[in-house]
C-alpha cells in the first residue's frame, strides 16, 4: 500500500521553497487584475514578492473582515475574479461568508488528508459534515470520492437514523465532529448495534489525546484535520502522530497577534495562509487561530512545515473602562519602544475598576516604564502600569491580551 498521496509530499523542503517562490509573482500579477485585490493589496511590483520575507510586507486580509467587505462589495468583495455561473457550487457559512467552489475534482484539497488518515478506493464512508449552505460536507465528500470511496451524506444529527446506517450499511469510515461521533458511538452500543466504523477523520472541535485514547479502545482509528471553508485543506494528522502536516499548495505563515509579523518556529501566532488554487487564491489570508510552527520533519516521510494544530483563537479585542482595547494596539506600542522583545497586557480588576499591566520583556533602557505608560495611554485612550519581567517569562502561548477578571469582562 502506498504511504503517501503523492511525489510532492516528501519533496526536498528547499525545492518545495523555491517553488512556492517562483509562483508568488504570478499570484499577485493575477490579483492585481481583480478590483478587490487592487484595494487590498495597494501599489506593489509583482515581481518583487517573490519570497516569504517579501511576501510578509503585504497586508493581511482578516478572515473576520470579510463579512464587511462582502456586503460592501457584494457578491464576492471583487476579490474572485470569474462570474459566479463559472462555479460549481455557492455556499453561506455563518456570518454570513460566501464562498464559491471550483467544477474541478477535489477542489477543497481534501483527499490528501483523507489518505494520510488510511482512507482507501473501497471505503464506505459515513459523512457527517453538513451539507447545508456551508462546504463542510462538500469538503470532505469530493475528497473521499477522489480516493474511490463511496460516501453516505448523512449530514449531522438525526442520532437514531444514522444507528440504522451504521447496522445496514456498515461503514467503515466517519468523517465529522469528534462530538458527534462519541454520541454516535454511545447511542450505537445503547442500542446494542456492534460499530463497524475502523478510521474516522474528524474537524470542527477539540479532540485530545484522552478522546482520542477512548476512540482507540473502542476500535476506531481517529485523525484531525485543519480545514476552513475559505481554503479547504490546510494541515492533516499523519500516523506519525507527530503534529500536522501542512498541505501541498499552500504558503503558511505563523505571525504575532495584532501584527503581520511572522515569527519564529516554535512561537505561538496567528495562522496566515496564501493559496494559490485558481479558482479562489487567497494572499495573507489571516484566520484568527493560534497554531505554531513545530521544527523539523515528520517521521512519516512527509517533509512539508508541521504546526501543533488549533491552539485558540487570536481575536483577543477586549473593553477596558468603556473602550476596546486591540491586540495591534499593543503591537504598536511595542513597535514605538524598540528595546522592547516580548509584551502581554494583562487586563485586571479591583475595588471596582478595570486595570492594565503591560507586562515586557527588556534590557536595560532608562525610563522605559514611564516613556511606555505615555505611548500606552495615547494609543489606547486607557491609563496602564507598565511592569517589567525577566526574559523569557511570559508565556509562548500567543496571547497578546490577556483578560483575567472574571467572566473576562
Amino acid at each position: 500500500m502506498a504511504e503517501h498521496f503523492d511525489a510532492l509530499e516528501t519533496r526536498d523542503p528547499a525545492v518545495r521553497e523555491r517553488d512556492l517562490a517562483r509562483r508568488l509573482p504570478r499570484l499577485i500579477a493575477a490579483a492585481l487584475r481583480v478590483p478587490g485585490w487592487r484595494r487590498q493589496l495597494g501599489e506593489v511590483d509583482p515581481t518583487s514578492i517573490d519570497s516569504r520575507a517579501a511576501l510578509a510586507r503585504l497586508p493581511l486580509l482578516r478572515k473576520s473582515g470579510l463579512i464587511a467587505l462582502q456586503q460592501a462589495t457584494p457578491p464576492l468583495a471583487d476579490l474572485v475574479a470569474a462570474p459566479l455561473s463559472d462555479f460549481g457550487r455557492l455556499f453561506a457559512s455563518p456570518g454570513p461568508i460566501y464562498e464559491v467552489e471550483g467544477r474541478h475534482d477535489d477542489c477543497w484539497g481534501s483527499a490528501r488528508g483523507l489518505f494520510a488518515a488510511g482512507l482507501r478506493a473501497g471505503d464506505l464512508v459515513l459523512n457527517t459534515f453538513s451539507y447545508h449552505l456551508t462546504p463542510g460536507g462538500f469538503i470532505l465528500d469530493a475528497g473521499a470520492r477522489k480516493l474511490g470511496c463511496t460516501v453516505i451524506p448523512a449530514g449531522p444529527g438525526n442520532t437514531e437514523q444514522q444507528i440504522g446506517l451504521l447496522a445496514h450499511l456498515k461503514p467503515s469510515a466517519y468523517c465529522g465532529t469528534p462530538d458527534f461521533l462519541k454520541i454516535l458511538l454511545d447511542a450505537a452500543d445503547g442500542a446494542g448495534v456492534a460499530n463497524p466504523l475502523r478510521k474516522a477523520v474528524v474537524s470542527g472541535a477539540a479532540c485530545p489525546p484522552s478522546l482520542q485514547a477512548e476512540f482507540q479502545a473502542r476500535g476506531v482509528d481517529v485523525y484531525q484535520i485543519y480545514a476552513t471553508a475559505d481554503l479547504g485543506l490546510i494541515a492533516y494528522d499523519t500516523a506519525a502522530r507527530a503534529a500536522m502536516v501542512v498541505a501541498e499548495d499552500l504558503l503558511l505563515e505563523i505571525v504575532r497577534p495584532g501584527t503581520g509579523d511572522p515569527v519564529a518556529d516554535g512561537e505561538v501566532g496567528e495562522v496566515v495562509v496564501t493559496s494559490f488554487d485558481s479558482d479562489r487564491p487567497w494572499i495573507r489570508l489571516a484566520l484568527g487561530d493560534l497554531s505554531a510552527v513545530v521544527p523539523g520533519t515528520s517521521p512519516c516521510g512527509r517533509t512539508n512545515a508541521r504546526i501543533r494544530g488549533w491552539l485558540g483563537r487570536a481575536d483577543q479585542t477586549t473593553k477596558v473602562k468603556g473602550l476596546f482595547v486591540r491586540p495591534e494596539q499593543i503591537a504598536e506600542v511595542v513597535r514605538r519602544h524598540p528595546e522592547v522583545e516580548r509584551a502581554r497586557l494583562i487586563v485586571s480588576r479591583a475595588n471596582d475598576e478595570d486595570i492594565m499591566t503591560l507586562r515586557v520583556e527588556a534590557g536595560q533602557a532608562p525610563g522605559l516604564e514611564s516613556r511606555m505608560a505615555e505611548t500606552l495611554r495615547s494609543i489606547t485612550k486607557v491609563g496602564g502600569r507598565i511592569e517589567r519581567v525577566d526574559r523569557g517569562s511570559l508565556p509562548n502561548d500567543g496571547k497578546v491580551i490577556e483578560d483575567i477578571r472574571a467572566g473576562g469582562a
